[in-house]
């Protein structure tokens, strides 16, 4: 008899309601959505209008059916899960997947896309917005040979590749004109999207080895590692988390710069400015003109904070950036938060879990959590002062 049948048996409505909402949330990743599929004419088509026109983005439709998918995560009988703890967590699994089902749902429909984006990602507070502003007012670093954009979709793809040879798990790299970051990895394919047409610095390289690699697919393969697909496919809230260690992870590993963490804080203004009612050209006129944020950066930020109709998760890196450092600093086990696509706030649920054989421990480590590495005084200032 295997060690899952003896759990199973154990546990049998916890696993075969685990299971069942691993079939019902395959299609539930939000990124494959929110995307617009005009990127790049709606940019030149706002550059034309002397950023006076907002963008007209478009959307891939939804290919499932939101209504029959939200009556069937609210018929899993949680009820019949006997452990109370456990019971509750997958409660909150149910609300969360199902507002994730509605911020899909709702997409390219301006502020009720929004308003559900509001429930599922929250938006910065004054003390974010503060914080970003103190990050802001620090001069910038002088320009070195390892900030020029001087390599190409394919020339990232061969440093990506390399990187990933400490793991034994198979990357997969596919080139894409439809997402709005540098890359991104897919968690329900397995798979990291590179910006076709765009141009890497080898500062940009290491970031995204250890952010993308380091963090988001070692998550994803130990996920998959678990008894439980909740690892894989997620805990509610799990963002914040998951992108603080992925910043963090760049500090650790010493490619954490002053010009990174002030793009994450033009992302927590552009943030706040969809809580003020700014439009596209409003906030692009925040961060080009009040900020001096060249036209292209403050594009591409605007696009990530305006898309569906607003987006406020960007501001979640640095304060999860924050949380993940205090963590850390106050001899936390990041190993546990790597299981999966977890969150900090679920930390003693996954230890007796672990302790239960609910839970296993990583199949896949995060090499710059062995030892901080990082060598710029001014990002330490930084992060030990974040309130």
């Amino acid at each position: 008899m295997t060690y899952l049948r003896v759990l199973t048996e154990a546990h049998p409505n916890l696993f075969k309601i685990d299971q069942t909402l691993n079939k019902l949330v395959q299609k539930i990743e939000l990124l494959n959505y929110i995307n617009p599929i005009n990127i790049e004419q709606e940019k030149r088509n706002f550059f034309a209008s002397k950023y006076n026109i907002n963008p007209n983005f478009k959307y891939r439709k939804i290919d499932f059916d939101a209504h029959k998918l939200q009556q069937a995560l609210f018929s899993q009988d949680i009820d019949s899960i006997r452990d109370p703890e456990t019971q509750k967590f997958y409660r909150d699994v149910i609300y969360d997947y199902s507002g994730l089902v509605q911020c899909i749902e709702t997409i390219g429909k301006g502020r009720k896309f929004y308003y559900n984006a509001l429930k599922s990602f929250g938006t910065p507070t004054q003390k974010d917005v503060e914080n970003a502003q103190f990050i802001l007012h620090f001069q910038d670093e002088e320009y070195n040979q390892e900030m020029f954009p001087v390599f190409s979709a394919d020339e990232a793809t061969e440093y990506f590749m390399e990187f990933s040879k400490k793991y034994d798990f198979e990357v997969s790299i596919k080139h894409s004109t439809k997402i709005t970051a540098a890359a991104m990895v897919q968690n329900n394919t397995q798979r990291m999207l590179l910006k076709k047409n765009h141009r890497f610095s080898a500062n940009q390289l290491k970031v995204l080895a250890n952010h993308e690699i380091g963090v988001h697919l070692v998550t994803t393969f130990n996920g998959m590692k678990q008894s439980l697909r909740i690892f894989h496919n997620g805990f509610p809230n799990n963002v914040e988390t998951q992108e603080g260690l992925a910043v963090f992870s760049e500090y650790m590993s010493d490619c954490l710069t002053l010009y990174r963490l002030k793009e994450l804080s033009y992302r927590v203004l552009a943030a706040d400015s969809l809580h003020k009612g700014f439009s596209f050209c409003d906030t692009f006129d925040l961060l080009h003109n009040q900020y001096k944020l060249n036209r292209e950066e403050a594009y591409n930020i605007s696009l990530r904070a305006h898309r569906g109709g607003g987006f406020t998760k960007d501001y979640k890196y640095l304060t999860g950036l924050k949380k993940i450092y205090d963590h850390y600093n106050a001899g936390g086990d990041l190993s546990l938060l790597l299981t999966g696509k977890v969150s900090l706030k679920h930390e003693q649920t996954i230890q007796k879990w672990q302790k239960e054989g609910l839970s296993q421990k990583i199949t896949y480590k995060n090499e710059a959590f062995n030892a901080n590495t990082n060598s710029n005084q001014t990002i330490e200032f930084i992060l030990q002062n974040l309130k």
